[in-house]
């Protein structure tokens, strides 16, 4: 068999083998390179009233604690159902991001709620490396899809070469029949 017919039938079953996993991949990673710019993905950063003096903070963890489960939406009751708290000095701002995806953006200056929002953005990357599906998934599905994904672009690439050769080949046949 041609190099050539069979780079085109191995293309066209693995293909159609990869075809879901891929369209997976590249809507999740579409809506994680625009995270920063839909809302509805991670929400934005607020900004507090003045930043912190790296040295001092006037809200302590109590506080902040205090403050983080007195938003209900997060189900946040102890230090426990909090996944990790964000201090960015430079912005004035405490992000406390809880087990149940709710981000809570306190003014660390007053202790001020600027901000609670639900951040979709781990759901989403679980979607697009597949441990959402299962944590075998990434390793038994979307890594051999992106295996695919690699061979086709390969074997595409190949038979684009190929064909364009072949053009240019029977176009200069032409030119010196015709000569």
């Amino acid at each position: 068999m041609k190099l050539n017919i069979f780079f085109r039938r191995s293309h066209f079953w693995i293909s159609l083998t990869i075809v879901l996993p891929i369209i997976v991949v590249v809507i999740s990673g579409l809506l994680l390179q625009l995270k920063k710019e839909l809302n509805w993905v991670q929400p934005a950063t607020q900004a507090g009233e003045q930043a912190l003096a790296l040295t001092t903070s006037p809200l302590t963890l109590t506080q902040i604690l205090s403050i983080a489960k007195s938003v209900p939406e997060a189900g946040i009751n102890k230090w426990q159902d909090i996944e990790r708290l964000d201090i960015r000095p430079a912005k004035g701002l405490i992000k406390v991001r809880a087990h149940s995806s709710w981000e809570i953006q306190i003014d660390a200056h007053n202790g001020k709620i600027l901000q609670t929002a639900l951040r979709r953005s781990e759901l989403i990357e679980s979607i697009h490396d597949g441990s959402f599906f299962h944590e075998k998934a990434r390793l038994w599905l979307f890594l051999p899809a992106a295996c695919g994904l690699l061979v086709l672009s390969l074997t595409g690439l190949y038979m684009l070469i190929i064909t364009f050769r072949n053009k240019y080949r029977s176009k200069i046949k032409r030119a010196n029949q015709t000569a």
